[in-house]
């Protein structure tokens, strides 16, 4: 079904046609402007569409915790920031997106830089569109060099009316 595209799917759609990696290049300096912490934090975004949203941090120094692995704060991050986003990709321009849990369960030691990916269902989205406000779990799977998961997240969103009555 086709709907009406909300400010994030339009900046995301004015990229659409340019190459992957200055696309990633864009969408990464103007989704740090709209969270200032992204840019500080030096999360790319690698792919933005309305069911799949990926993001990667490279393993630096600014985002290391005391034995030089991804601190536990950023593998945080990019869950929060993934599952935000592709809900943002999908939630009306008249609704207020707000994070409404987080659970975060530390499985192992990181190796080397991190990669997150948030998915949405086809009925996920649909609810996002057809209920006034409402809240569900999005899927998100953290991996990192090793190919491995050394996070498991449950990230809850809600969504409602911007304005109040």
């Amino acid at each position: 079904m086709s709907r009406p595209l909300n400010k994030m799917s339009r900046i995301a759609a004015k990229t659409a046609s340019l190459p992957q990696g200055l696309r990633s290049f864009i969408l990464t300096k103007l989704f740090g402007r709209i969270v200032p912490f992204l840019s500080t934090a030096s999360v790319q975004f690698e792919e933005v569409s309305a069911a799949r949203l990926v993001v990667s941090l490279k393993n630096r120094r600014k985002v290391q915790n005391h034995i030089k692995g991804v601190h536990a704060a950023a593998m945080a991050l990019l869950a929060e920031t993934s599952t935000g986003f592709v809900m943002g990709m999908n939630v009306p321009d008249d609704k207020l997106l707000l994070l409404k849990s987080m659970h975060v369960d530390y499985q192992k030691r990181s190796q080397g830089d991190m990669r997150a990916v948030a998915t949405l269902s086809d009925d996920q989205i649909e609810l996002l569109h057809s209920t006034e406000k409402g809240n569900f779990s999005v899927n998100v799977e953290i991996s990192d060099e090793s190919g491995e998961a050394p996070i498991q997240c449950e990230m809850v969103w809600a969504w409602l009316p911007k304005k109040r009555d």
